[in-house]
């Protein structure tokens, strides 16, 4: 039996695609559902691309819910014209996946998060990889989850190095401020996996040729998926040589913390401009114990990459 149940948050693009591969492959991961958020796509997409892949990677029969569709502090949502370059207008490179006939489930992903963690307890592992407005909703709703889960292992952020959508903000925290906040003055237990070490995790052709060579579905589908995105970071970060394993990483911390290299720190995001979506210590709780929130601040790339080219490789064999 599987160690550790797990839902994931997607707003599934490209990364979040390999995310998804990594828990199906990873063998101490029993991944229950997946809530849809919205970011790199609307959160129509990105759940029907949640619903494609796992389809296409033989476990459809996991469930998917919606979640909501824009930030907390907002009525709608638009695809910035970044995401769409960097994932495709689609958020799966614009490749033509074949669609399930599989339907979203019809309870609502807050309702699923806040049952599962009742259910689970302390054996259930979170990780979002979109804005976390969801997970400040169902906080909201049932503050007593923050007591009761096992971890929420987030991608999102930056505290050393600059933001990717601002001097100071990464993409995901820069979506809903306040609810990332929200979620970082709470005492639930997490930690920001942010670009600091995401973006020392890298994939180049050397690793999409190999799955072409297995001549399966899945791995030329993947490999499409990430040669795009490999051409997408030519143009907006070419100084990486690569394409970030950002959402992926979140994934395998999460079932192995000992991958990253964490500090405790109390923290907050700021809301307000120029500072938006800054993900920074909290002043005011400076001289408080940090007991529940840390941040990543160095990764062992070489066992990271090693793990996800041996998990994913797997699993695009069979399928």
């Amino acid at each position: 039996m599987a160690k550790y149940k797990m839902i994931l948050d997607l707003d599934t693009g490209i990364d979040d695609a390999l995310a998804l591969a990594y828990a199906l492959a990873d063998q101490d991961c029993d991944l229950i559902g997946i809530i849809g958020s919205y970011g790199n796509v609307l959160v129509k997409q990105g759940t029907q691309n949640s619903l494609d892949l796992l389809s296409l990677l033989g476990a459809g029969s996991i469930p998917v819910y919606e979640g909501l569709s824009h930030s907390s502090t907002t009525s709608s949502f638009a695809v910035q014209p970044v995401s769409a370059r960097i994932h495709g207008v689609n958020g799966v490179a614009n490749l033509e996946i074949t669609h399930t006939s599989t339907k979203v489930a019809s309870q609502s992903g807050i309702d699923f998060l806040i049952d599962a963690i009742h259910k689970y307890k302390k054996d259930l592992l979170l990780v979002p990889t979109g804005p976390l407005t969801n997970l400040a909703a169902a906080i909201k709703q049932d503050p007593a989850i923050t007591k009761l889960i096992g971890h929420v292992t987030l991608m999102g952020g930056a505290l050393t190095v600059p933001g990717n959508v601002s001097p100071v903000s990464e993409a995901n925290i820069h979506q809903d401020p306040e609810a990332a906040n929200e979620v970082f003055q709470s005492d639930i237990p997490l930690t920001m996996v942010g670009l600091d070490v995401t973006t020392r995790t890298l994939l180049t052709q050397h690793e999409t040729t190999i799955w072409r060579n297995l001549k399966t579905k899945s791995g030329d589908i993947y490999a499409d998926l990430v040669d795009y995105y490999i051409a997408a970071y030519k143009e907006t970060n070419p100084h990486l040589h690569g394409c970030a394993l950002h959402d992926p990483l979140a994934v395998a911390a999460a079932l192995e913390p000992k991958l990253l290299e964490t500090v405790y720190l109390n923290m907050k995001v700021d809301t307000q401009e120029p500072y938006e979506g800054r993900t920074i210590g909290d002043e005011t709780r400076l001289n408080l114990p940090a007991t529940t929130t840390q941040v990543a601040v160095n990764v062992d790339v070489e066992r990271f990459v090693a793990k996800f080219m041996e998990r994913l490789t797997s699993l695009f064999e069979k399928n």
